[in-house]
């Protein structure tokens, strides 16, 4: 949902938490079929594979060939590393309790530090009219959406919560 789509909505805190744990339910249930049927190992992987390539075809096509907003403002998550973690732990352990404990533990925990690098451009501080902000809340200023109330993208003046406290690893 709006929790992936939005780069100035990928440095919240809930971020973190609600994309991970909807977005493992389709991968574990291709590997589950994959595996109980087939003993293929690599069936959230390949869920993951197909999952992001429609994301980037509705990204490219929808947010950039008809509303015009630039692909670095839309970009999805990166699941592929959690994915080999969670096929990783089912081909050692041979397990689905197992798998859905210490492989979903995995996906959620690597899934912030795998996206890091490519948020963490957009976490610049620039000054504009006077007020400290980053690169991120700035696009999401110019690139104004219609079904985005201002009181859901609580955008804090004066501050840089970004380098605050909560959000920065």
């Amino acid at each position: 949902g709006d929790w992936d789509f939005w780069t100035d909505w990928k440095d919240r805190r809930l971020w973190v938490t609600v994309v991970p744990i909807v977005a493992v339910t389709f991968p574990a249930a291709v590997q589950a079929c994959l595996w109980g049927r087939y003993r293929l190992p690599w069936g959230a992987t390949i869920c993951v594979l197909g999952l992001l390539l429609g994301e980037w075809i509705n990204r490219y096509f929808d947010f950039w060939g008809r509303i015009y907003f630039p692909v670095n403002f839309v970009f999805p998550s990166q699941l592929i590393p959690s994915a080999i973690i969670l096929d990783v732990v089912l081909l050692l352990f041979n397990s689905f309790t197992f798998t859905a404990v210490a492989g979903a533990m995995g996906w959620g925990l690597i899934f912030y530090p795998s996206n890091w690098p490519v948020i963490a451009p957009l976490h610049v501080p620039v000054e504009y009219n006077g007020m400290m902000t980053t690169l991120v809340d700035l696009q999401g200023y110019h690139y104004v959406r219609t079904g985005t109330p201002e009181y859901i993208r609580m955008v804090e003046k004066g501050t840089l919560r970004t380098f605050g406290k909560d959000v920065a690893p």
